[in-house]
């Protein structure tokens, strides 16, 4: 019998509550719930991006891992690369993480206008941005420039959400649907190059990972904390003892975007 199994539900509880959420690092998932990756495989996509750029910008970065990971895997860096964040703990992470690749990261709110200045980079890229800034996107980008990005897609999770939360709106659930994000952005004035999406399996093996993965992911379920949903918590682990695991479906979209010439 593993350790896991022989833990009791307060132990697995406390632990999924003391476990560190800065970055994007979700190495501590490993046997404990299991996602499947598109298959565009993003991070080595970017690094390839980046292999042909001069001057990039990645933004939302959290702490740096996939930026890191592409720096690292390129055929050649660009001349200047940036990066943004909001998150204080992240943007530490991310200085850290990437100033060996000589990137400039910037501490700057999501919703904030970007701290650059017009037609400075000829790559934008984000890997799960909360909201896309499209017209602050394309004011940065040249003439000619790309948005290349995978995002979060429509009722991603939505079944770990609706356990908690009930069943949520059509509104709600289509906000971040890739048809209707294509259109702000071609509002803004970027053109659509291509877009993919990709719907693919969550699994969740025990009522620790579930609680880290809330903490984690703030947005699934806002001002989620252990004491305010401890009913449904005890309700999910008892159907996790019995069922083995918890399955949902997470979808992502790739957007490929140009800044017309």
């Amino acid at each position: 019998m593993s350790d896991k199994q022989t833990r009791t539900y307060e132990e697995l509880l406390a632990e999924g509550a003391t476990v560190p959420t800065g970055g994007w690092d979700f190495s501590w998932f490993e046997g404990r719930a299991t996602e499947e990756r598109p298959s565009w495989g993003y991070a080595t996509a970017l690094a390839g991006r980046l292999g042909e750029a001069g001057a990039a910008l990645d933004i939302q970065t959290g702490g740096g891992e996939v930026l890191h990971f592409a720096l690292a895997h390129a055929a050649r860096r660009p001349a200047l690369t940036a990066a943004t964040e909001g998150w204080p703990p992240n943007v530490a992470q991310a200085t850290a993480r990437l100033r060996p690749h000589g990137v400039t990261v910037v501490d700057s709110p999501e919703d904030a206008p970007l701290p650059f200045t017009d037609a400075t980079f000829d790559l934008v890229t984000a890997r799960h941005p909360v909201q896309a800034p499209w017209h602050e996107i394309a004011r940065v980008l040249r003439p000619g420039g790309t948005y290349f990005a995978q995002h979060v897609g429509p009722h991603s999770a939505y079944e770990v959400v609706e356990f908690f939360l009930g069943t949520q709106p059509g509104e709600q659930r289509e906000a971040r649907h890739p048809d209707r994000e294509r259109r702000a952005a071609e509002a803004a004035g970027l053109e659509t190059v291509g877009v993919r999406a990709e719907r693919l399996r969550m699994e969740f093996h025990d009522i620790a990972a579930v609680v880290h993965f809330l903490r984690k992911v703030i947005w699934m379920v806002p001002g989620f904390t252990v004491e305010e949903y401890g009913p449904r918590l005890r309700a999910l682990h008892e159907r996790l003892e019995a069922d083995g695991a918890f399955v949902a479906h997470s979808t992502r979209h790739l957007f490929e975007l140009r800044k017309p010439r």
